[in-house]
């Protein structure tokens, strides 16, 4: 794969991608990225896959080629190092059919050096002393021809990720971390996109708990309509009924076009070709259901966990990540200290969060060690007496 006047090799054909996929097979890591749009449909669109090997960098332009023998390189024996791969990892299942079967991901390994998911220009900077070009984050990356300086913008994705793999898992191994930053890489394997059951959708309606009554029943029915007629259109959710839109809908039940017209974010212009008929068709819907039929959103816990042991234990896993300077995010979100707190699975109940903070928390929580400020107004978990303290 060779370039010319630094530009990037662009592959846009059969032959050109298999012979691509046998060069870069017997690597023991290559890097890679994807370039997508979300902005404008439903479904990601996919618009160009970089690949890095060696001292090596080749683009290959889904549009103009089938993407689906990157299969064979990504079912081998290879990592692939990435830089916030779960987005990309979904994209490429989608487009070939499997995605990287070992991957390195950097921004989960910055966690464990102490950086709270920096980008990669961050990271290439603060690691490599690199200064990568920003000027075409936000390109056009659909739009044919690419032009010479977004095919080096794109290069520069994956350029230097074996660089920084390898820097990185000198630094990690230097503080006993790799084996933790590898097991959490793996993770991202396993996480992938979860295609939301239509009635659901509802849920994730910004300030959808105000509502009660019937008007949840209308918000479920309203949310189930735009998912469907979002994904059928290929077209983004708030361009179909924006959230205002459900929320006010939900809560005045309009009867008629005129009357949906009048509500607060519903955009006249949208509701042509049977759409009105069809949000109206959905409040009736909505306001018929029988409260077996309501999906109401899932209790995370947050209402029944005592706040004052949320709080202790949210400061004491601060503290283990300020000792170890390591993310605290990755370490545990208040999600993951809730379900500790009320008994439910936790992420630090496994692997390495249990050993260095899901243990302690739960002795903490049994009331085998209590808590306490030690001189330099830190948190120490000491042995109790269980005498309580008699002063008023």
């Amino acid at each position: 794969m060779s370039t010319t006047d630094d530009t990037p090799v662009l592959i846009a054909d059969t032959g050109g991608l298999q012979a691509l996929c046998d060069e870069v097979a017997g690597e023991a890591f290559y890097a890679i990225d994807t370039e997508f749009h979300t902005e404008r449909t439903y479904w990601p669109k996919l618009a160009l896959i970089q690949l890095g090997w060696g001292d090596r960098v080749a683009l290959v332009d889904p549009l103009a080629v089938d993407p689906a023998p990157l299969e064979q390189l990504f079912a081998g024996s290879g990592t692939a190092v990435a830089h916030a791969a779960g987005q990309d990892l979904d994209i490429l299942r989608t487009a070939c059919g499997v995605a990287p079967s070992r991957v390195f991901d950097t921004q989960i390994a910055a966690g464990f050096l102490g950086m709270s998911s920096p980008s990669l220009a961050r990271l290439v900077e603060r690691i490599l002393g690199i200064d990568l070009p920003k000027s075409d984050q936000l390109s056009d990356w659909l739009h044919r021809p690419l032009p010479p300086r977004q095919l080096a913008y794109a290069a520069g994705d994956v350029d230097h990720l074996l660089t920084l793999r390898v820097a990185m898992v000198d630094q990690l191994e230097a503080r006993g971390r790799l084996d933790w930053a590898v097991d959490e890489c793996a993770q991202v394997l396993s996480t992938r996109r979860v295609d939301v059951a239509p009635e659901l959708a509802w849920w994730k309606v910004g300030d959808v708990s105000r509502l009660s009554g019937r008007s949840r029943g209308v918000a479920q029915e309203l949310g189930a309509w735009r998912e469907r007629r979002a994904a059928e259109t290929d077209r983004p959710r708030r361009s179909v009924l924006s959230d205002l839109a459900i929320l006010t809908i939900a809560q005045r039940s309009p009867r008629s076009r005129p009357d949906l017209e009048r509500l607060r974010g519903v955009d006249g212009r949208h509701l042509s070709n049977g759409v009105a008929t069809e949000i109206l068709e959905a409040v009736r819907r909505g306001q018929a259901l029988s409260p077996d039929e309501l999906r109401l959103p899932p209790d995370t816990g947050e209402s029944r966990a005592s706040q004052a042991a949320v709080a202790v234990c949210s400061g004491l896993v601060r503290q283990i990540a300020d000792e170890l300077q390591f993310d605290q995010a990755l370490l545990a979100t208040r999600a993951d200290i809730t379900q500790l707190v009320v008994g439910e699975p936790s992420r630090l109940d496994q692997g390495w969060r249990r050993d260095i903070a899901g243990d302690p928390l739960r002795r903490l929580l049994a009331g085998e060690v209590a808590a306490a400020f030690g001189p330099g107004g830190q948190l120490v978990l000491e042995a109790r007496s269980h005498v309580p303290d008699g002063s008023e």
